[in-house]
C-alpha cells in the first residue's frame, strides 16, 4: 500500500511537469514570435525564460520517470538522486541564460529602438496571468507529494510572471510614454536577466544540498520520531538522520532498547520501527535502524 501511494505522488508530480513543458513551450513561442515581429528586446528575452521553463520541467519530468526505476547493482540505492542531478544541470543553462540576456539589453541600451507594437503588451499581460496560475497550480501539487523539483520549478514560473511583469511595464512606457521612454524596454530585459540569474542560482543551491545529503526538514524528523516512539520495545530514539532523494527520504535512526534484551529480540524491534516508518509515512524509501542499549531501563526489565 505505501508504494501504491509513493507511485501515484510520482504520477502527480509527472503530470505536472508535463503541463509546466506545454505552457511554457507555447508561451515561449507566443513571446519570441511577438518580441521579433513587435519590436521588443524585452519581450523576446522573456521568451528564452519561458523556453528555460520547458526545459526546467522536461527535466523534472524525465527525473521522476528515471527515478521510479528500481535499484540494481550499480545503484543499490536506486535512482531517486536523478532529480536533484536535473535540476542542477538546468540551473546552470538558467544562469548562463540570464548572463546572456543580461549582456544583450546592457550592450544595446544606447541604441535606438523602435517604437513596440500593441500586440505585444497584450502578450506580456496574458503570459503573467497564465504563469502565475501555473504557479498556483503547481506549489499545491509541491506540497501534496514534497517534490524538490516541482517546487523549484513552480516557483521558477512565479519569477517568469514577475519577469512577464516587469516586460509589461517596459512595453507600456516604450508605447505610450513616446521616444524618452524607448529604453525601458531593454531596461525591462535587464529585470528578466535577474529574475532569471535567481530562479537558477535558487534552484542550483538546492539541488546541490540535496547532492551534499543535507538533513531532511524538521518536520521529516519529528514524523520518524514520533512514530518510531509508537513501537513496543523502543524506550527512547537518540539520533535520526535523514536524507532527502528525489521525492523519497533515506532514514539512519539510532534506538534505544532494554539492554538486557537478547540480539533476537532487539532485532525483532528494530524490524517493527522499519516496518512501521515505511508502512505510516509514505515518502520513506528505506529505513537503516541501529539499536543501542537505553540507559534508563533498570536491569532484569524486559520490554514492554
Amino acid at each position: 500500500m505505501p508504494r501504491e501511494r509513493m507511485n501515484a505522488l510520482y504520477q502527480q508530480a509527472r503530470r505536472a511537469a508535463i503541463w509546466g513543458v506545454a505552457l511554457s513551450l507555447i508561451l515561449g513561442v507566443a513571446k519570441f514570435a511577438g518580441g521579433w515581429l513587435g519590436h521588443s528586446i524585452a519581450l523576446t528575452s522573456d521568451a528564452v525564460h519561458s523556453f528555460g521553463d520547458a526545459l526546467t520541467a522536461a527535466a523534472v519530468w524525465g527525473s521522476l520517470l528515471w527515478a521510479q526505476r528500481p535499484a540494481d547493482r550499480e545503484h543499490p540505492y536506486g535512482h531517486t538522486r536523478a532529480e536533484a542531478v536535473a535540476g542542477s544541470n538546468v540551473a546552470l543553462l538558467l544562469v548562463l541564460s540570464g548572463l546572456g540576456i543580461a549582456w544583450e539589453a546592457l550592450t544595446t541600451l544606447s541604441e535606438p529602438s523602435p517604437r513596440p507594437e500593441l500586440f505585444t503588451i497584450a502578450i506580456a499581460a496574458v503570459s503573467m496571468v497564465l504563469k502565475e496560475g501555473l504557479y498556483r497550480f503547481q506549489s499545491r501539487v509541491a506540497r501534496a507529494t514534497g517534490s524538490g523539483a516541482v517546487r523549484a520549478a513552480a516557483w521558477d514560473h512565479r519569477l517568469d510572471a514577475l519577469g512577464s511583469a516587469a516586460v509589461l511595464v517596459g512595453l507600456s512606457l516604450s508605447y505610450w510614454g513616446g521616444p524618452a521612454f524607448h529604453p525601458a524596454d531593454r531596461i525591462a530585459a535587464v529585470a528578466v536577466a535577474a529574475v532569471v540569474l535567481w530562479a537558477g542560482g535558487h534552484l542550483l543551491w538546492i539541488s546541490v544540498q540535496e547532492l551534499m545529503d543535507r538533513q531532511a526538514e524538521p518536520e521529516v524528523l519529528d514524523a520518524v520520531r514520533r512514530e518510531a516512539s509508537a513501537v513496543p520495545g523502543v524506550r527512547g530514539v537518540e539520533k535520526v538522520l535523514a536524507r532527502k532523494s528525489g521525492l523519497e527520504y533515506l532514514v539512519d535512526i539510532h534506538i534505544e532498547v532494554d539492554p538486557e534484551s537478547s540480539v533476537r529480540e532487539g532485532h525483532a524491534v528494530g524490524h517493527s520501527v522499519k516496518d512501521r516508518l515505511m508502512g505510516r509515512i509514505a515518502t520513506i524509501k528505506d529505513v537503516l535502524v541501529h539499536i543501542e542499549p537505553s540507559p534508563h531501563s533498570k536491569p532484569g526489565e524486559r520490554p514492554a
